[in-house]
């Protein structure tokens, strides 16, 4: 039978017209939600005070994440200082960010209120490296018990290992020929100092840790260095996860898996030195840190809640490597560059060297009261190099009172260690390099309040007094050895600051002339 003529066209209108409806109910719900999303959105991100700190206005669901670069995340800040004030604020998606910034106002945050910023937020970026209960670490371990019982342990076990005592003064001078060594093996030539400055300065953390010190050629040592290199510069490519505090995004498949393989391959090394001292310990007499911790480990054998326990042996292990080689490294790294950059600055530094040490005597922690000129250079390196520009971030206990705004509870708050270091109303010429911010009238050494490049509060650098020492004894020792200088027919160091957590300079050429 035909199908009549008329027919045809009413089935397709009574199609059109149920497609027509069910897209009006499809739009008509997704506009609904939308709503119900913007007031979720709205409810979740008020402000809980009329005294919250200023800052610029937020898009729904996003926040101001455009606003922040993040691979310049402490660029952002600054520009947003400089706009709201001292303190400030900002958001990512639904999580509330404050800014503190210039000497005043984190003085009083980690000083007078240091408790109050004692904690630390759960990042899932960081959560990647490790899943295990009561296993931390130490640079973004939650403030407790486990936390203090660490920190605690390592400042104790560093000192008892020589942080600070002539022992390890004495490996640090002992490192630092073998660095001038490789520098005169370059016979005045042009290159790149920045992979034998790391070699040396990881040697000594792990010669704290392992117990050795390894040849630079060292496969597992060259293994080392490369793989904490890379976790640096992964964290640094995955701000936005960073960022992104308490989120389901941060686990969402992606290029930031690839700290976890990171770390996994040198959790694998680390645990083979744990094993390899677990048979060979003596308990008689402690060889090194993971001595130590291993007969922490026996004394509270048995306890559930304990932190000692090899997880976080581990996470330790890592933590002290990565602080304590990044740091000192690009810090002597930017004094080597400042040196060619400013020639009078050597020469000065030569002739003190010169008077105090002679060209034989290997530089000792002692010589440091009578070399102040040398000393104040070193320092106004570190202040110029501002190698840590934001500390780790900290979420607060309770609301607390800063700078005249109220902070609430539960908020993410970075502290802006550059804008101390820079601060205009601390530092004369707080912009240039200039020694002199160390010196008093007659040429003596003067300590600075608002020098803070290991930060303050609870969570201070607690491996400064490490750190000082290698910075005093390499730098001597390679100024006492070498005039730093361009390579001919090679242009001015590039100045550029390259961001990876910690701030290095770019690629640079230099020769080093023995002296």
């Amino acid at each position: 039978m035909e199908t009549p003529v008329a027919v045809i066209p009413a089935s397709i209108l009574w199609l059109w017209a149920q497609a027509a409806s069910f897209w009006n109910n499809i739009t008509e719900l997704f506009i609904l939600l939308l709503l119900l999303a913007l007031l979720l959105d709205y409810v979740l991100c008020r402000k809980r005070s009329s005294r919250y700190p200023p800052g610029p206005t937020r898009f729904p669901f996003f926040g101001n994440l455009l606003l922040i670069d993040l691979k310049n995340p402490h660029i952002s800040f600054r520009r947003l200082a400089e706009k709201y004030g001292a303190v400030c604020s900002f958001q990512i998606g639904w999580h509330n960010i404050v800014v503190l910034s210039g000497f005043k106002v984190i003085k009083e945050a980690l000083g007078q209120k240091a408790e109050e910023f004692a904690n630390r937020p759960h990042i899932p970026l960081f959560s990647l490296v490790s899943f295990a209960k009561h296993c931390e670490g130490i640079l973004m371990a939650k403030y407790g018990s486990g936390w203090k019982e660490q920190r605690k342990f390592c400042i104790s076990t560093l000192k008892n290992f020589g942080m600070g005592k002539k022992t390890l003064e004495e490996r640090v001078a002992e490192e630092a020929e073998f660095l001038c060594s490789e520098f005169k093996s370059k016979e005045g030539s042009s290159f790149n100092p920045q992979e034998l400055v790391n070699k040396a300065v990881g040697n000594i953390i792990c010669i704290l840790t392992f117990g050795e010190r390894f040849d630079y050629n060292d496969e597992t040592f060259l293994k080392i260095m490369h793989l904490t290199e890379e976790i640096m510069k992964s964290f640094a490519r995955n701000l936005p996860q960073l960022f992104i505090a308490a989120s389901w995004l941060a686990f969402i498949p992606g290029p930031h898996l690839k700290i976890r393989k990171l770390y996994s391959d040198i959790t694998t090394i680390v645990r083979d030195f744990v094993n390899e001292h677990k048979k060979t310990r003596d308990p008689s007499f402690q060889r090194d840190f993971i001595d130590a911790f291993l007969e922490e480990m026996e004394k509270v054998k048995g306890n559930p809640k304990t932190s000692f326990n090899e997880q976080n042996l581990v996470k330790i292990i890592y933590d002290l490597v990565a602080a304590g080689t990044e740091t000192s490294a690009s810090t002597i790294l930017w004094g080597l560059q400042k040196m060619v950059l400013h020639p009078d600055v050597q020469k000065r530094v030569h002739e003190e060297i010169e008077e105090v040490l002679g060209r034989d005597k290997t530089p000792t922690m002692k010589d440091q009261p009578q070399m102040p000129y040398t000393n104040a250079v070193i320092h106004e390196i570190q202040r110029c190099a501002d190698i840590a520009p934001l500390a780790f971030p900290y979420i607060t206990r309770q609301d607390v009172e800063v700078g005249n705004f109220v902070i609430p509870k539960r908020t993410v708050v970075f502290n802006q260690l550059s804008s101390v270091l820079k601060d205009e109303t601390m530092w004369e010429k707080p912009h240039q390099f200039y020694p002199e911010h160390f010196l008093d009238d007659n040429g003596q050494f003067v300590k600075r309040e608002a020098f803070l490049p290991f930060s303050a509060g609870r969570h201070a650098c607690p491996g400064e007094p490490m750190a000082r020492m290698e910075l005093f004894i390499f730098f001597t020792s390679l100024m006492q050895h070498f005039t730093f200088c361009i390579p001919e027919n090679h242009p001015r160091p590039n100045e550029e600051r390259l961001f990876a957590i910690t701030v290095s300079p770019s690629p640079f050429h230099i020769c080093a002339i023995p002296r």
